[in-house]
């Protein structure tokens, strides 16, 4: 048999098409795709363009202005706003104030955001280990701290530690500690600081408790129940158990409270008289405060904020930078 006949058994086999056409549904199913993805953002919009108002106009105005020669001669008029480039950031970053504040502030937002994460988490464990009546005044009390606004809670911490009226001198009197008697804590750099940990840790551990509360109530009980079953300790059933469960929480508490810490300005400037003695107890935020309308010079205030806002780009992304190398979904 020639290789080009056939039997009568057997059918050449049509050509499989190149390339299978859809219908007339598929056409419209793609249209109704790329419809819906726009549906989003539709959505989004207005709070995008509320966003863009508030927040990206604000931003390019402070780094328009740092790089101009902007000072009270320019707002009254008297004389032309001129470009000058990158001479305020030099002359900010030739300043050895600007460094020392810089460190100050990273020292001490810091040590604000690890105590603020402390005292939070550990107040959150408690909240569920005691009953309804002292969970409900803890709920009130740390609402109270955290609805109270910074100057207020400022100006009332300042009493409260006032060397001549203050209960807690007083206190401190009472119980042996004679160095307390008519002690200032604000004369002191270290002691003015400490005062305004105190103060910021009251006003923020709040958030930190209520959302890990929230986020522990969410684990469930076997879980827990069956670390309690395995002899672990209270530190280990957090440490081995809640926090890997809660870090999608502590990731957003974390970088809340960096932001917020990194960027005090009451308390210091209610509670150290404006930065303390000679400066002491500056932070950038109320060093720019000072350059921008105490001294007039809003270029060089307005450096200052456009390296603030840098500097906690970095910080955030290099945090989330190490999460996600531990295996963490961001």
């Amino acid at each position: 048999m020639s290789p080009g006949t056939t039997t009568k058994h057997s059918r050449p086999r049509a050509a499989a098409p190149a390339h299978r056409r859809g219908g007339p549904g598929e056409g419209a199913l793609k249209g109704a795709r790329r419809r819906g993805a726009w549906t989003p953002w539709l959505y989004l919009a207005p709070a995008l363009v509320v966003l863009g108002g508030l927040l990206v106009y604000p931003i390019y105005q402070l780094g328009l202005i740092s790089f101009l020669e902007y000072t009270q001669a320019q707002v009254s008029g008297g004389e032309p706003t001129t470009f000058q480039g990158l001479a305020n950031y030099s002359q900010l970053f030739g300043d050895s104030q600007f460094w020392e504040v810089t460190t100050t502030t990273l020292v001490f937002a810091a040590v604000c955001v690890i105590s603020t994460l402390t005292v939070g988490c550990a107040l959150a464990v408690l909240l569920t280990r005691v009953r309804a009546l002292p969970r409900l005044a803890l709920m009130l009390a740390a609402l109270g701290a955290w609805a109270t606004p910074g100057i207020t809670g400022s100006t009332v911490w300042v009493f409260l530690f006032d060397p001549d009226y203050g209960p807690v001198n007083k206190a401190l009197v009472w119980l042996g500690l004679s160095g307390f008697e008519d002690f200032s804590w604000t004369y002191d750099r270290y002691s003015a600081f400490a005062l305004v940990l105190f103060e910021v840790v009251w006003c923020s551990f709040p958030f930190v408790m209520v959302t890990v509360y929230a986020g522990i109530k969410a684990i469930p009980g076997e879980v827990l129940e069956a670390a309690s079953l395995d002899g672990a300790s209270h530190w280990r059933t957090w440490r081995s158990v809640m926090a890997p469960m809660l870090r999608p929480i502590l990731i957003v508490v974390t970088i809340q409270s960096i932001i917020w810490d990194f960027k005090i300005f009451t308390q210091i400037y209610v509670m150290t008289d404006g930065g303390g003695i000679a400066g002491q107890n500056l932070t950038l935020n109320v060093y720019a405060y000072q350059k921008a309308f105490a001294s007039s010079q809003y270029s060089l205030g307005s450096a200052i904020g456009v390296v603030m806002l840098l500097i906690l780009l970095v910080i955030t992304l290099v945090y989330l930078r190490l999460l996600r190398r531990q295996g963490e979904e961001l």
